[in-house]
């Protein structure tokens, strides 16, 4: 009879979280590494290889909330991450239980769902047509079994997603005059890259924040919680040297600590996006299901401390109250009312603008690539290789011989809009003219000779010429352009909810990374690293 009672109390819990009141977190609630066997070479931050990486928002809070034990004191000189307890993870019911009743967040796609709820997708129902293959509309209301039945994290968002990425609550943000107001060893810092040579330590957090479209803030927040490099010294020699905690001596040092921590993040966001990560797994071996009403942004944030914290420390960590959120809205304020003022990332309806084949008519070309990384290098060894959402796509111009020379061949605009980036191989286009690549549809084309590359604050009409393809902007085997979209700072997956469309021809990803092809209407151009016939595509004058 008691514990009739408790359910009761918890199934009524549940559906009154139906309304619109926010939740104490902030935000509407919703109802109801393994060390390497090889030896790689230390990794370039600023070269972007093109190898796989694993890449392609959300507002729910819990229905019941898990209080973690609040052993964390909130300073800016000390957040202790020493276990203490390891606390009770939430058990979600059995199979005879009421349904979730979830409402969409911004990125959803019904695939996602349904395989981070356990369940097969014809087992989730809603009023809304849930037969399209676009996202889902933020706020639509599913009905999904609840099948899950081992513990699962908390269901407490700790961090927006317009947090993590690259998006408009970045835009006035300036690195360089926080770093020097902190004054702490950041400040004074200057590390030595392969690429670059010298760099001082402001300039490296934001160059990586741009180029790999993740926020500046949550890098100084996270290298701040896990060293104290921004408001003081570090706190020992291991995280003078392994700043982000992650001892290998490939990633010693602090620009390549943060670009594993940013491609572990990328790892998790984007494979939460996709539906292809469900899981935690802790330095002793230890899984724990992730809660599957979270949003992005939080999943990424618990993973990336999972790999180097045991169970017990990631908890407190984790605590709103007095881990690492806390610290973050003491140096920054609240990211949740930033996100909110540029939310959804993805709106309703969204689709791609028309985009064209980015080279000149009657000229050949060759796909040498299907779907692979958007940004940055992956060794499997370090970080896996069980997630594979890919935005980028490889296209080579017709050549005498193979290898990196520059080619005389243009690479032209797929749609028209403003140059906000050039250089170092990139050249950004922003497709809604604000200047911002925060914010709308923004192509990189990347690859870009810097001889006759086109300018910052040039306007492009489709058709423009962009620059010439070759081998700068990072390690590459051969003359080509990498294309990519982003939205609103997101890296946007080519096979996905929102096709890769170009002249027609829709990109289709293979079983691997760089395979693929385009498709249109009975015709097909297939990936070839080769350049061999099948990959050959001309576009015609009138396309």
């Amino acid at each position: 009879m008691h514990r009739t009672f408790v359910f009761i109390v918890i199934l009524s819990l549940i559906l009154s979280a139906c309304a619109t009141t926010p939740s104490i977190w902030g935000v509407p609630p919703t109802p109801t590494t393994e060390a390497p066997t090889q030896d790689p070479l230390r990794p370039d931050p600023f070269a972007a290889q093109d190898n796989p990486v694993i890449f392609p928002t959300f507002t729910t809070t819990p229905s019941i909330e898990i209080k973690t034990p609040a052993v964390i004191t909130a300073t800016s000189k000390a957040y202790s991450t020493a276990p203490v307890v390891t606390p009770e993870s939430t058990r979600t019911p059995l199979f005879d239980t009421a349904p979730f009743l979830y409402y969409a967040q911004s990125g959803d796609m019904l695939s996602a769902v349904a395989n981070r709820f356990g369940v097969e997708e014809n087992e989730i129902t809603s009023n809304a047509d849930l037969t399209k293959t676009t996202l889902i509309d933020p706020g639509t209301l599913l009905v999904i079994p609840n099948h899950i039945t081992e513990p699962t994290t908390p269901n407490i968002q700790v961090m927006p997603d317009a947090e993590i990425i690259f998006s408009m609550t970045a835009k006035d943000f300036n690195v360089k005059d926080f770093v020097q107001k902190a004054n702490g060893h950041l400040s004074t810092f200057r590390d030595y890259l392969g690429s670059t040579g010298a760099i001082d330590g402001d300039k490296a957090i934001d160059r990586l924040a741009i180029e790999n479209s993740i926020n500046p803030r949550l890098l100084l927040g996270l290298l701040e919680y896990e060293s104290r490099w921004v408001r003081g010294e570090p706190v020992d020699i291991l995280h003078t040297e392994y700043p982000m905690g992650f001892n290998d001596y490939h990633f010693k040092g602090m620009t390549v600590q943060m670009v594993w921590a940013i491609n572990t993040m990328s790892i998790a966001y984007y494979g939460w996006r996709a539906g292809t990560l469900t899981h935690l797994k802790f330095p002793d071996g230890t899984t724990l299901r992730i809660d599957p009403r979270l949003n992005a942004g939080t999943v990424a944030i618990q993973y990336l401390f999972s790999l180097t914290h045991s169970q017990s420390q990631w908890a407190q960590i984790l605590n709103p109250d007095s881990g690492f959120p806390s610290m973050y809205k003491e140096m920054f304020g609240d990211p949740w009312a930033r996100a909110e003022a540029v939310n959804p990332i993805f709106p309703s309806a969204l689709n791609q603008p028309t985009l064209v084949l980015p080279f000149v008519p009657n000229t050949k070309w060759s796909l040498t690539g299907g779907p692979h990384n958007g940004w940055g290098q992956l060794n499997p060894q370090i970080y896996g290789g069980f997630h594979s959402v890919y935005a980028a796509i490889d296209f080579a111009p017709a050549a005498a011989r193979s290898g990196c020379e520059i080619s005389q061949a243009w690479v032209t605009a797929s749609a028209p809009g403003l140059v906000v980036r050039s250089e170092n191989g990139v050249v950004m286009v922003d497709l809604d003219g604000d200047g911002y690549e925060q914010t709308g549809w923004n192509l990189l084309y990347m690859h870009m000779s810097s001889q006759e590359s086109v300018k910052v604050g040039t306007w492009l009409e489709t058709n423009d010429h962009i620059g010439h393809p070759s081998c700068e902007g990072g390690v590459s085997t051969g003359t080509h352009l990498h294309f990519a979209r982003k939205y609103n700072g997101e890296w946007v997956t080519a096979d996905g909810p929102i096709p890769f469309i170009l002249s027609g021809w829709r990109v289709v990803a293979g079983d691997k990374a760089y395979e693929g092809k385009l498709v249109r209407g009975d015709e097909a151009v297939i990936a070839d690293p080769n350049a061999e016939s099948k990959s050959n595509i001309t576009r015609k004058p009138d396309e």
